[in-house]
């Protein structure tokens, strides 16, 4: 679904799917570099991985859930949609658990998600690509197309992730979520979040910063992202 959704013909910059083979977990990992890599709006990576997850569930389960499930019982389907990501997200965030969210009110039985180290963070080695890729869009989804508030709490220390099921996140946890120093072994040398930035023109800096942009486009492995030179980091500005 992802490979498709990336080198559908509407995209201004199509994606080519990965070489790996289908069963190797990189491939996943190699075509969310090359979405994030190839596209400096960051909206335009935020909707792409959107779409990716809407086109994994059936249409009359999104048309039905807000209403029949999300609206009338929402602490049940928070549990629920904490239990569904367990039993269908191990293999893409590794080892996690269902907990408690105590702030949410009511207690919060059953409606988080801890990820005890985040397989995609892990791999992806980038903040930015994790932000971008995950964190805001399924945020999104949940809330835009499930009718359920999330909030998902990265912690680039320890690898970890907490899924609060029916809680908004706040305009200063998405604020800390996106002023993460870059991880010291981003493969990017930061650069993946500079080339990040909102904009709707290319991004023009310094020489640097231009031939590293065009490595990316002529990615060919993940592991060419090591070998690229480029200024530090910005913030992921608005």
């Amino acid at each position: 679904k992802l490979s498709q959704r990336l080198y559908h013909q509407d995209n201004t910059i199509p994606t080519p799917d990965s070489k790996l083979p289908l069963t190797d977990f990189m491939g996943i990992i190699d075509l969310a570099t090359r979405m994030n890599s190839q596209n400096f709006n960051r909206t335009t990576i935020q909707t792409m991985s959107q779409d990716v997850m809407v086109s994994l569930f059936p249409s009359f389960i999104l048309d039905r859930y807000p209403t029949w499930f999300a609206q009338p019982f929402p602490a049940f389907s928070a549990r629920m949609c904490a239990w569904a990501t367990v039993v269908g997200g191990t293999w893409l965030m590794g080892e996690c658990e269902v907990n408690d969210v105590p702030e949410i009110e009511g207690g919060g039985k059953s409606q988080g998600v801890l990820v005890k180290r985040c397989r995609f963070l892990e791999e992806s080695q980038c903040a930015s690509i994790c932000v971008n890729s995950c964190k805001i869009p399924t945020q999104n989804f949940f809330n835009e197309n499930m009718g359920l508030p999330l909030t998902m709490t990265p912690d680039y220390e320890t690898g970890e992730c907490q899924f609060a099921f029916g809680k908004l996140p706040t305009f200063e946890e998405e604020r800390l979520a996106k002023d993460t120093p870059c991880l010291m072994r981003c493969p990017s040398n930061g650069g993946m979040r500079s080339w990040h930035n909102g904009s709707d023109q290319r991004a023009t800096t310094d020489s640097k910063s231009e031939q590293w942009l065009e490595d990316l486009k002529a990615l060919g492995e993940l592991e060419e992202l090591k070998n690229g030179s480029v200024p530090s980091c910005s913030l992921m500005e608005d």
